[in-house]
Formats: structure tokens, sequence, C-alpha cells
């Protein structure tokens, strides 16, 4: 029976670890922020498909990225291996050592060809399915020293031909071998410079990869996006990121929401094959640091009440960084990663301060657009957004709809049908917040209200800019009480925001974002609205 259980997990990508499990041993390695296709990329390429293959059926090896790359956690993650699993990890310094150790993992090696940038993602589906290590062709040599055979030569192959040329081919020869549970969108960084780095998982997982554009501007790429994401099954996952340049974040995650899809990256989120192994430590439980219960009443004065919450995935943020815990602060919480990398999340709750608040999102089980979710497929998705919020302890959800936007700017409002189906689905959340730049849904049903973001912070905006920015809304909306809630940009720096709240004019009162929506609760100064279909919408993307 276990041997049948660990199998199950093993297919469906789920942690396998169990309580009490012997204190296991790893390899791991130190990379640099050299992701350029003339200089780092390739050694970067051959050890995540070999990282891929080493972690399939055990954590085998870990990947240690700077300080300053976009997921700041791998430092503190491996530390939190070793104190709470016991992991003892031996360190590996040189490719060929990482090759030495982990080679019999692979049956091969597939070239790709640099100068045709689609070849590796091809070449990534390949390894996932063959076994395969990933290399240009100066790189065989060390591969054919580990006593590894060529499993196929990309070189020539797509020269001169589309991407859409390219991804045809590779779905006619791979697509229906690949797992339809998950997909891989490795797009991101391209050109010169690319950051392949969940390239593991999806090599782990035996997924497609593509970098395939939603752009309309891109028909044939498009009709080819379209037919990979109706052929997977429901409640399927899109991994990775959309790829900079072809088309927009806005574009890419519409049109998988069409399909009820859920959206998880970025396309550098490192370690997952490695991560998935592990399940929460023996007797851990998640404990949020509420400030109100469900049930509670709170009265609101006639003041301006602030709540900042920071989004975009917690783990790229400023966590580690000087002054956390010096304000209220909400954090967005991927939710999946119960799924797919606890550690990090039991790590987060860990080491929370009493300011440090966790909400559910973004808009469900993954990134989507509810605007756009299939009215058959919305209640499957949020009930297993409902499971993940309580194990989670999270009584708030955030909302983000940006088909009608672009960035911070444009029509981030929801419509009447997709809030009643939010409050329909969370009837047991204290409520709900809404948009990433400022946008204007609102709504209090039943003593829930739902708030939108009046004000985005951008890290780059002076901070002097910021306060008159928020003293001017403070002062247009005379109305009291004011609710001004606030998204923060992943990278702003908390101490320069605890210099903001100093220059607003009173009476403010910053308060934790569950202490905020009750309050909101007991006072509606605010008017309710929905997305209105006759206003402008700045959009330029697919529509089903």
């Amino acid at each position: 029976m276990r041997h049948f259980l660990l199998s199950l997990a093993f297919l469906l990508g789920l942690t396998v670890a169990s309580a009490g499990e012997p204190a296991r041993s790893a390899a791991y390695m130190r990379w640099d922020l050299d992701w350029r296709v003339a200089g780092g990329l390739p050694e970067k390429v051959m050890l995540v498909s070999l990282q891929g293959l080493a972690n399939r059926e055990s954590p085998q090896l870990y990947i240690i990225h700077p300080a300053d790359f976009q997921w700041e956690i791998t430092q503190p993650l491996f530390e939190f291996y070793q104190r709470k699993h016991g992991v003892q990890f031996t360190e590996l310094k040189t490719a060929s050592e990482a090759l030495a150790r982990f080679a019999h993992f692979a049956k091969g090696y597939v070239i790709w060809e640099p100068a045709v940038s689609a070849s590796l993602n091809v070449a990534f589906t390949i390894a996932g399915l063959e076994d395969a290590i990933v290399v240009t062709a100066e790189q065989v040599p060390l591969v054919q020293a580990q006593g590894l055979k060529q499993i196929d030569d990309l070189r020539g192959r797509y020269t001169g031909q589309t991407d859409a040329q390219i991804y045809g081919d590779a779905i006619n020869r791979y697509w229906s071998r690949c797992t339809h549970d998950a997909i891989m969108l490795m797009g991101g960084h391209r050109g010169t410079v690319r950051q392949p780095a969940v390239a593991d998982w999806g090599i782990r997982r035996r997924m497609f990869f593509h970098d395939l554009s939603a752009n309309p501007k891109h028909p044939d790429e498009l009709a080819l996006a379209q037919r990979l994401y109706s052929e997977l099954n429901p409640l399927a996952f899109v991994f990775g990121w959309h790829a900079y340049g072809k088309d927009t974040e806005e574009q890419h995650t519409t049109l998988l929401s069409t399909y009820g899809l859920k959206m998880e990256g970025l396309h550098n989120l490192p370690n997952l094959s490695f991560n998935c192994h592990f399940s929460f430590t023996p007797g851990f439980k998640f404990k949020n640091n509420h400030r109100v219960a469900r049930d509670a009443k709170l009265t609101a004065e006639p003041k301006v009440y602030l709540a900042f919450v920071q989004s975009d995935s917690i783990g790229i943020g400023v966590w580690t960084k000087p002054g956390r815990g010096k304000l209220p602060f909400a954090w967005q919480v991927t939710m999946n990663w119960t799924k797919f990398t606890p550690a990090a999340l039991e790590y987060f709750h860990e080491s929370a301060t009493p300011n440090d608040y966790f909400i559910g999102g973004l808009s469900g089980p993954g990134y989507m657009y509810p605007n756009h979710i299939p009215a058959d497929r919305f209640p499957l998705l949020m009930a297993e957004a409902r499971e993940m919020m309580a194990q989670l302890d999270e009584h708030v959800m955030e909302i983000m709809d940006n088909s009608a936007a672009d960035g911070n700017v444009g029509n981030a409002d929801l419509t009447k049908e997709a809030v009643d189906r939010y409050y329909a689905a969370f009837p047991d959340v204290i409520g709900f917040i809404n948009g990433y730049g400022p946008a204007r849904t609102r709504d209090l049903r039943d003593s829930r209200p739902l708030i939108s973001y009046d004000y985005y912070i951008s890290p780059k905006r002076p901070r002097e800019e910021v306060a008159a920015d928020l003293n001017e809304l403070i002062a247009v909306n005379r109305n009291r009480p004011y609710f001004l809630l606030i998204h923060v940009r992943e990278s702003n720096d908390v101490n320069s925001l605890v210099e903001i709240t100093r220059q607003l004019d009173g009476p403010t009162e910053i308060v934790p974002v569950d202490v905020f929506l009750k309050l909101a609760a007991s006072r509606k100064t605010y008017t309710t609205r929905y997305q209105d279909p006759a206003e402008p919408k700045h959009f330029s993307g697919y529509q089903r």
C-alpha cells in the first residue's frame, strides 16, 4: 500500500516525505548571476536538466542563488532544510563534479542550438521524456566522459523556421507523451539572456515546454497555444511565465484563464524538483496572526485607515530585508506551494513577526483572471482555493483581473458576475481585496466588504512623491472614515515606507488588513460599483 501511495504521489508531483524520516544527504551548488547565452547559460542549462533527473525520485541536488537573484529565499531555505529536516549537504563546486555524481540518472544527452532560441525548449521537452541531459555541441565531451550516448541532436533541424513552425513540429512529435496535468511556459527573459531556472520541475514532471505568444499579432503561435491549453486536463497548471517581448502578462493570463487553468510563476523559480519531496515538519500547523475573529464587530472612527499589502509572490519580495515587522503588512501567499514547496511556506510562517499577516491569492488556487474563468470551472477552482486557505489559516482572499489593464494602470475592475461568484464561493472569509494598481470595485455583503486598492507604490517612485500622492488622496476623499488600501510592489524597502507614514496628514491609523476590512464593514462610506461594460478598456489580447 505504501508503495502505491508513493507512486501516486510521484505521478502527481506531490510531496512524499513522511514524519520521522531519517536524515538525508544531498548535494548543493552555488550559482552566479551569469545567464548570458554566450556566457553562463549553457552550463546552467546542462545542470538544471541534470537536477530535474537527479531529483525525480528523491531530493538529490539543490541550487543556491545569490542574494540579489529574484528569488531571494534559496539560502534561507537551504538553512531551513538543514535545521528542520536534518539534510546533510555536500557542496559540488564544478559541473564536472555534478556530472560525476549524478550522470547515472540520465540515459543520454540532447544537443540544443543556441542560435535557435526555441530549440532549447524542445530539448527540455525531450530531456523529460527521454531522461536526457541538455547540452550544447561544445559540452558533448563532458557528458560523453560519463559514458552517456546521444539521444537527439537539434542542430540544423529548425534553422530558418519560425517559432510557430518549431513548436508545431514539437507538438506533433512529443505532446501526446507529455503530462497533460501541467505545461511549462518557458518564457521570461529572451534574447542574449535567459533564466530557465524552473526547467528542473518541468523535466521531472515530463511537461511540454514552449514560449508561444498569446498576442493576436502572432496568430500562428496563438492558435498553437489555444490547442495546447484546450487539451490540458481540467484544473491543470501552467508553470513558468510569458515570453518578454512577445506578449504581455495580461494577454497570456487572460488566455489561460479562459480555459480555467492555473498559472504558477515564474520562469526562474528554482528548486521545485527538490522542494516537492518534503512535507511539513511533524506537528507543524499554520497559525496566522489574526487580530480579529471572523465574527468580530468593530466600529470605525472618523479618520483615515491605511493597510499595506504585498503581492507578486512572497518569495520575491523583501521578506529577508531589514525593516520587516515595523509596519502591519499583509503578504499574499502562493497557496499552491502547499503542494510542491511546503518548506518555503513553513519557513515564512516560522519567521513571521506579529505584524506579518498572510492572505490567500491570487484570485484563486493560482494566478488567473476571474472575469474570464468559465462559469463551470469556477466552483471547482475555488473549492480548491478554500481548502488551501483553510490549511494556511487565511481569512482574506486577494483578487486581481488585469485583462482590461496594463500593469498598474487601466481598468482593473471586476464584473458583477465575478463578484457574485466570489461571495458565493467563500462564505467564511472576512472580506476580499482587489486590484494591482488602483481599481474601483467595491461592495459590502453580509458584513464582508470587497475593497480595491486606491494606490500602488512603485519602488522607483521617490518617497516624497509617494507621501504627496497619499496626502492628495486623503484630501480628495473627505468623507470619513476613508479606507485607503495600498498595494506595495514587492521590491519596496519597508524602512522607507515607515518614513512615508510619518509624513501623512492626519488623523490616520495604519492597521492590519483583517482589522481594515472589519472597520470597512462597520461604516460604508464607499460606493458599490463593478466594471461597467461601457467604460474604456486598455486591452489588446486574446478574447474567447
